[in-house]
């Protein structure tokens, strides 16, 4: 089973993350899923996303929690039924998650791809980059940029907030492998670390 990378964030606060190796089949076995979940994989068209899904379930087991201990909000923000905090990722090969004691939480993985420099101006002011010559080093700054207002989003975990004008990131040195960001909304402001770490042309950032 290819847990990936297992981090401990301060006292009570861990990030999982499991590389997508395994066939459907594989992943399926010792895996005991709701009806309301199995409902929602045998409706996904792609066979990667079903891996995926399952993927997270071997996370969840491997922090002792089941698919019965996950529930939805009516934002499908995920919980806990025993009121830890928890947020989940899936990107190609990769998912993830973060959990929490305490904390509330957000995690978000991002392959690294050309496409982030068409969509950089709906996410953050992209006059700020200029500066930045190397192409690689470009994605990755817009990318982890991406994840971590991603990562927020999902803490809000309503729809309500614009990552443009609601979620500001904090710039940072890619040595630091970490910054610390904000959510600005109706007057209110709530600020939050959050970390990143790159591996095999993926990003992966959360906040906590």
């Amino acid at each position: 089973m290819p847990l990936y990378k297992s981090l401990t964030v301060g006292k009570n606060t861990k990030v999982l993350i499991w590389k997508i190796e395994e066939s459907f089949n594989e992943l399926n076995i010792d895996i005991i899923l709701s009806d309301k979940s199995k409902n929602r994989l045998d409706g996904m068209k792609s066979d990667l996303h079903q891996r995926g899904f399952l993927s997270v379930r071997h996370l969840l087991k491997e922090v002792g929690y089941s698919d019965a201990d996950l529930i939805y909000d009516e934002f499908g923000k995920p919980h806990l039924k025993d009121g830890k905090h928890i947020s989940i990722t899936h990107s190609f090969t990769f998912s993830g998650l973060i959990i929490s004691d305490t904390l509330h939480v957000g995690i978000d993985i991002e392959k690294q791809r050309d496409k982030i420099l068409k969509i950089a101006h709906k996410f953050t002011p992209v006059e700020e980059y200029k500066t930045i010559a190397n192409h690689d080093a470009l994605i990755s700054k817009l990318t982890i940029v991406w994840g971590a207002k991603e990562s927020l989003y999902k803490i809000y975990g309503k729809k309500k907030i614009r990552f443009l004008e609601n979620i500001y990131v904090e710039d940072f040195n890619f040595s630091d492998e970490k910054t610390s960001g904000e959510i600005r909304y109706n007057g209110e402001e709530s600020s939050y670390n959050i970390q990143f770490l790159e591996f095999e042309g993926f990003t992966c950032v959360f906040a906590y």
